[in-house]
């Protein structure tokens, strides 16, 4: 991805003013946006090289809002997962998780994006004069769509931060009076500019990029994901008549079309058409032009020599090797790249975050007697673990042939297993690829050649102990292992391998599908919605779901929103889908975290096994949908109001 394109080296070319403005994250004001002018910013623009290294400059804020930061509030505040409570201070995430972020204490992310829209408006007024031998009328035009790209989706992601936002379509001059400056446009309007910038820009982008070096960079394909996430959102509860503060407007700024207003507040089902139109473009083109395929290779374990993985209740013989593949494809589909034969990624990034976050505590006792070991912090709720289905592709509480509610924190049984309860039996290949618990396995080879086998009462191995293991620990008694490669191997000598370093996932093909069905569901077109559900079920090895399995217990939009959790699990979907969806209350509010008793040193079995609430100051207030914005914003821009209950 990114990494492929050799940016350190080509930002060496780069002047010292572009770099400024490229990775400096201090201001505050969304107007400042280049550096001053100074002479040496033509030296951008003195060679082809210098050229496309500014060119890449202009994807620099692309991972400001990574979405598997561990500390980042996009995952860290949701119910997917929790943090020990002694990590609050670490990164902004408790701030947003506690309600406790204001407008002098937030995490920047306005003034980054903005800045980057700015560099990429200063390379298109650098562009315009630069000769034919900088670079040739082909490579301007599709340069220009780069740009005209990226400036779309620096506002997108703005724009599900903070809702109604300013526009800023052309480069802005240092010395604008601040009577110029642009205030809230209505959220509508924002929706309606970004998807016709995306528009434009598809029409010159290419649909795939087939040249190593130009992984990352857009494309047609990834323009109209992100205009159909953009739209799908812009359908949703809380911008089609949900929003929680109705009043909420401009006091001097205006929108065209719509005057001081900044939300509608009546429901419009013409949003879900138009939102169902561009997930299924999006979508058709993925999957013809656009080269992209969910990922469906079980045999790459074997092509790495590792053996099939350890799931309770399943042996390994002819009849379950099919399950047991399945286990370790989608444990693949999130840990391996495109040139390992993983179609399915539509745009990552080469950044990765701290694996050791989710790693075990003491993983391997090394040969100098100290020993190898994680953070054990990224901690998966009961809601999560609840969540994933059965064997059979259905909720653990609504299948009648799954362990009665009653039993499921009771031991499975399972010989020299004791640890494994009921609950950790019976599911469903993305559980056992994705989730780690009390006597199951870790990883493939995981500790010297071999996985290792969780002990999370133990207070010597993986569980809770203050004392030998500072604020590190498992909240919750469960980790995960997603996004981890399988061969993954630490050493008895020291060093480890952690296999070839994929992607961060921005925009991957199964979330297409997923939008779509969520489209149809909303319109009332159940079979529609079963038939772009039923791809990505099938591919995760459970059965195809059907109009029978529709119920008034289970609807056609619960179904969707639930495989949407389970597919999407931890790839920074969560914190935007539960705001949209207008349902923070529900889901984020304070108690709804849940583990079992993993807070309490070397607990008994029954200790140990007994659902328990997170003991943190979770908290939701609907002020909460939004993001605060920086004080001097407000400050500086006579037309800025600050989001509501701020």
């Amino acid at each position: 991805m990114i990494k492929n394109m050799k940016l350190t080296r080509i930002f060496q070319h780069i002047s010292i003013a572009v770099m400024i403005t490229a990775f400096s994250l201090t201001s505050c004001d969304y107007l400042d946006v280049v550096p001053p002018e100074q002479p040496n910013i033509d030296d951008a623009m003195s060679s082809p090289t210098r050229a496309l290294g500014f060119l890449y400059s202009c994807y620099g804020g692309v991972g400001t809002d990574l979405p598997s930061a561990y500390l980042g509030e996009i995952n860290s505040t949701t119910d997917e997962y929790v943090l020990p409570y002694s990590w609050n201070t670490d990164g902004y995430w408790g701030a947003y998780a506690f309600n406790t972020a204001s407008s002098t204490n937030q995490n920047w992310l306005w003034s980054t994006t903005y800045q980057y829209i700015g560099q990429c408006y200063l390379f298109l007024q650098k562009l315009e004069n630069a000769g034919s031998d900088i670079a040739s009328d082909a490579e301007k035009e599709l340069w220009r769509a780069e740009c005209q790209f990226l400036v779309a989706y620096y506002h997108f992601v703005t724009l599900r931060r903070y809702g109604p936002i300013p526009i800023t379509d052309s480069y802005i001059p240092m010395n604008t009076p601040p009577s110029e400056y642009n205030g809230r446009f209505h959220f509508d309007y924002c929706v309606d500019w970004i998807a016709n910038q995306l528009d434009e820009a598809a029409k010159v982008l290419p649909a795939n990029r087939t040249v190593t070096n130009e992984w990352g960079r857009a494309t047609s394909t990834i323009a109209k994901a992100v205009k159909a996430r953009l739209l799908l959102y812009a359908a949703s509860p809380l911008w089609n008549g949900s929003f929680p503060y109705p009043n909420w407007q401009n006091e001097n700024f205006e929108t065209p079309g719509y005057g001081k207003a900044l939300v509608s507040n009546t429901y419009d089902k013409s949003k879900w058409e138009r939102a169902l139109a561009a997930c299924q473009e999006a979508l058709t083109l993925a999957t013809t032009s656009g080269d992209r395929e969910l990922y469906d290779d079980d045999e790459y374990y074997s092509r790495q020599s590792l053996s099939l993985p350890f799931v309770p209740g399943v042996a390994d013989v002819d009849d379950n090797k099919e399950f047991l593949k399945n286990v370790m494809k989608m444990r693949y589909a999130v840990s391996t790249r495109e040139s390992e034969g993983n179609k399915e990624i539509i745009w990552g990034l080469s950044n990765q975050f701290d694996f050791y976050s989710r790693y075990p505590l003491r993983i391997l006792k090394k040969s100098d007697g100290t020993w190898h070991a994680g953070y054990s912090g990224v901690s998966p709720t009961l809601y999560t673990i609840e969540h994933f289905y059965t064997a059979n592709g259905k909720l653990p509480e609504k299948d009648l042939d799954f362990t009665p509610s009653s039993e499921w924190f009771e031991s499975a049984g399972l010989s020299s297993r004791e640890d494994i309860i009921k609950l950790n039996v019976g599911r469903e290949p993305r559980f056992y690829a994705w989730m780690a618990f009390d006597g199951g396995d870790y990883g493939t080879k995981f500790a010297a050649g071999s996985p290792l086998k969780l002990e999370m009462r133990n207070a010597e191995m993986h569980g809770y102990n203050p004392s030998l293991f500072n604020r590190d620990h498992s909240v919750t008694g469960f980790l995960t292992q997603k996004f981890v490669d399988p061969v993954t191997e630490f050493y008895t000598a020291g060093g480890s391998t952690s296999g070839t370093s994929a992607p961060t996932i921005l925009f991957r093909l199964a979330e297409l599908y997923l939008n779509v069905a969520e489209c149809q569901a909303a319109l009332g077109n159940t079979q529609e919605a079963i038939d772009a559900l039923n791809p990505v079920r099938e591919r995760a090895g459970i059965p195809k779901l059907t109009i029978a399995d529709v119920t008034s217990n289970m609807t056609i939009k619960d179904w969707v929103h639930n495989e949407r959790f389970v597919e999407l699990w931890n790839e920074g979907h969560r914190f935007f889908d539960v705001r949209r969806w207008a349902e923070g209350a529900k889901y984020f509010g304070a108690g709804k975290r849940e583990g079992l008793n993993a807070e309490v040193q070397s607990p008994t079995f029954e200790e140990f096994n007994k659902r328990t609430i997170v003991d943190a100051p979770y908290v939701w207030e609907n002020r909460m949908y939004l993001n605060p914005v920086f004080y001097n914003e407000v400050y500086k821009n006579p037309q800025m109001v600050q989001a509501p209950g701020y």
